[in-house]
């Protein structure tokens, strides 16, 4: 009988490894769960990247719909996303709210310069800043809405894509805008 169960012990091994690796493959890699969804936005105060004197504060995110995206002139996947932020902010009229993360200040402005600004606001954020902790972001792009209130109420991890912003955020946005 020992040796019986000794025989069966990595196939049963390799039967949960297996069930794990199909779990984890069946999984949407951009839906990286958040702690700060339904809370309040962190309290913040960061030099604005276009006027360094203007400070940048949670209080820009209340009131309206807005999109807090987390980007970088570093980040390749951010300067893909780049186009359809524009968008948004254009045709769609749609708030967004930039986190300059890692960045030096004349390299971001100059990005934006030369390739549109659809940011309503930007944050210089430093390499280690105690925001991006608070706020949860592992990496670029991240993108967050934020409802009238200023209470976070979901987290998109990847670039935008016209596709992502068709099928599964707009429907967002669209509850948000009908929200009171």
């Amino acid at each position: 009988m020992g040796k019986f169960i000794s025989a069966l012990l990595p196939l049963g091994i390799f039967v949960a490894l297996a069930a794990l690796l199909f779990n984890g493959l069946m999984r949407d890699p951009s839906a990286i769960p958040s702690t700060m969804i339904d809370k309040p936005t962190p309290e913040f105060s960061r030099p604005s990247l276009l006027d360094p004197t203007r400070l940048v504060t949670q209080e820009a995110l209340r009131g309206d719909i807005t999109l807090v995206n987390v980007w970088g002139t570093w980040c390749v996947s951010c300067r893909q996303e780049h186009p359809q932020l524009l968008r948004l902010a254009g045709r769609e009229g749609i708030k967004i709210v930039g986190f300059n993360w890692r960045d030096e200040r004349t390299r971001a402005i100059d990005y934006l310069r030369s390739h549109g600004n659809p940011y309503a606001l930007t944050a210089m954020v430093g390499d280690t800043d105690p925001l991006i902790v608070n706020w949860g972001v592992v990496g670029a792009p991240e993108t967050f809405f934020i409802d009238r209130k200023g209470t976070i109420r979901y987290k998109h991890t990847g670039p935008i894509t016209p596709d992502i912003w068709k099928d599964r955020l707009r429907p967002i946005y669209a509850t948000l805008k009908s929200e009171p």
